[in-house]
C-alpha cells in the first residue's frame, strides 16, 4: 500500500510546479506574430536556409532576456516600467516614454494587420475591415483579462498559442526541409545588405521589447503575495525558467519552421514577398487545405498578439507615467494607425517588414536598464545575476546593437 502512495507524493512538487507556469506563454505570443511570418517568410522565400542562424541565435537571447524580465518582477514585486518610472526625472522619463510607445504602436501595427491579411485570405473581407474586426476581438479577447483575471486570460492565450503553432507547422509534414540545407544556415553570414536588412527585421520581430516590458508585469501579477518566503520564492524562480524555456522553444519552432517551410516551398516562386503571394504558393504547391490551416493561423496570431501588446501598451503607460486607462479604451486609440494604413493602400507585407525593423531599435532602450537592474545586488538581493548570466546578456545587447548600426549605415549611406 506504502508503494502506490509515494508516487502520488512525489508527483505533487510536479504538479504545484505546473500550475506556476503560464506568464512566459503569453509573452511567447509576441515571438510569433504577424511580423514574424512576414519577416520569416521573406527570408525563406528570398535566400533560402541563409538566415537560419539569425533566429536560432534570436531565440536564445530571448530565453535569457525574458527570463531576466520575469524574474525582476518576481523578485522586486515591480514591473520594468515601474523601476524606470521611480528612476527617471519627468522630461526623461516622459522621452522614454514616447519611444516605448512608439514601438509598441509599431507592434500593433503588424499585428492588426496580419490579422487583416488573414481575413481576407480566409473571406476575402477588405482590408479596413478586416483591421477593424480584429481590434473588435482584440477587445472581447481583452475583456476576459478585466473580468476574469490573468488565468483565464492565459488560458485563452495558450488555446490561440496551439492554433497559431499548427497552422505554420503543417506544412512542414508535406514539405520537409533540406537537412544539409538547415545545417549551412547555423552558420553566421549575410548575402548583401537587403539580407542585413531582413536578420534586423527578424531580430526585431523576435527579441520583442514590449515583451520585455510585459512578462516583468505579467510575473509580478500572477506570483507576487505578501506570503512568499525565501523557499517559495526559489521555487517560483526554478517554475520560472522552466515557464520561459518550454514557451521559447515552442515560438522558436514556429518561427524556424515558417522559414524553412518558405525555404522548401516557396524558393524562385514568383510573388512570395508578400504573404498573400507566399499563401498562394502554399495552396498551389501543397493544397488548399494547407493554405486554409496557415491562413487561421495567422489570424490566431495577429488576434492573440494584438491582445498582448495592448496589454503591454497598458504596462508602458502605468509604469512611466503612472497613467491608467481601460484596456479597451487603449485598444481602440492603438488601433487607428494600423486602419489609416489599410485605407490608404501601403503594401501590408511591406509595413509589416518594416514594424520589425522599428521594433529592432527599440530592443537595446528596455534591454539595457534591465540588465542594470538584475545585475544590481540593491535590487535583487541574493538573486541578481551571477557573472556568467551577466556576460552572455551584454554580449547580447553588443550584438544587437551592433546589427542595428550596421543596418542605420547601410540605410544611410543607400546600400539598404
Amino acid at each position: 500500500m506504502l508503494d502506490t502512495v509515494k508516487p502520488v507524493k512525489a508527483r505533487r512538487p510536479r504538479a504545484r510546479m505546473l500550475l506556476l507556469l503560464g506568464p512566459a506563454f503569453v509573452a511567447a505570443i509576441a515571438y510569433v506574430d504577424p511580423g514574424n511570418v512576414a519577416a520569416n517568410l521573406t527570408s525563406g522565400a528570398s535566400y533560402g536556409y541563409l538566415l537560419v542562424w539569425v533566429l536560432v541565435a534570436a531565440n536564445i537571447m530571448a530565453m535569457l532576456v525574458q527570463y531576466q524580465s520575469a524574474k525582476l518582477g518576481v523578485v522586486t514585486g515591480k514591473s520594468l516600467p515601474e523601476h524606470l518610472g521611480e528612476r527617471f526625472k519627468t522630461t526623461s522619463r516622459r522621452l522614454f516614454w514616447v519611444q516605448a510607445e512608439l514601438v509598441a504602436m509599431a507592434t500593433d501595427l503588424a499585428e492588426v494587420v496580419g490579422g487583416a491579411i488573414a481575413l481576407y485570405l480566409l473571406f476575402q473581407i477588405p482590408l479596413p475591415l478586416g483591421g477593424l474586426l480584429v481590434g473588435i476581438v482584440s477587445m472581447i479577447l481583452l475583456s476576459v483579462q478585466n473580468r476574469h483575471g490573468q488565468r483565464s486570460f492565459e488560458s485563452v492565450i495558450e488555446f490561440l498559442l496551439v492554433i497559431i503553432t499548427i497552422g505554420f507547422l503543417t506544412g512542414l509534414v508535406l514539405s520537409p526541409p533540406d537537412p544539409a540545407g538547415v545545417a549551412g544556415g547555423l552558420m553566421p553570414r549575410f548575402a548583401g545588405t537587403d539580407s542585413v536588412l531582413l536578420a534586423a527585421g527578424m531580430l526585431g520581430a523576435t527579441v520583442m521589447p514590449h515583451a520585455i516590458y510585459l512578462h516583468s508585469q505579467l510575473a509580478k501579477d500572477r506570483h507576487t503575495d505578501a506570503r512568499n518566503t525565501p523557499e517559495r520564492l526559489r521555487r517560483i524562480l526554478k517554475a520560472t525558467r522552466l515557464d520561459v524555456v518550454l514557451a521559447l522553444i515552442l515560438a522558436g519552432a514556429v518561427n524556424i519552421g515558417m522559414l524553412l517551410l518558405a525555404a522548401s516551398t516557396l524558393g524562385g516562386v514568383a510573388g512570395t514577398d508578400s504573404i498573400e503571394g507566399a499563401h498562394a504558393a502554399i495552396v498551389e504547391n501543397l493544397g488548399t487545405v494547407v493554405g486554409v490551416v496557415f491562413a487561421v493561423g495567422l489570424l490566431a496570431s495577429g488576434l492573440a498578439s494584438t491582445s498582448v501588446g495592448a496589454y503591454a501598451g497598458a504596462t508602458i503607460m502605468n509604469g512611466l507615467l503612472k497613467v491608467r486607462i481601460p484596456l479597451q479604451a487603449r485598444r481602440v486609440i492603438s488601433l487607428i494607425p494600423a486602419l489609416v494604413l489599410l485605407s490608404v493602400g501601403v503594401d501590408p507585407t511591406w509595413a509589416l517588414v518594416v514594424s520589425q525593423v522599428v521594433l529592432s531599435f527599440g530592443i537595446p532602450f528596455a534591454l539595457i536598464p534591465l540588465l542594470r537592474l538584475t545585475a544590481s545586488k540593491k535590487v535583487m538581493g541574493e538573486h541578481r545575476d551571477r557573472l556568467p548570466l551577466r556576460a552572455a546578456a551584454l554580449l547580447s545587447v553588443v550584438l544587437i546593437v551592433a546589427l542595428n548600426a550596421l543596418l542605420l549605415w547601410l540605410t544611410a549611406t543607400g546600400q539598404a
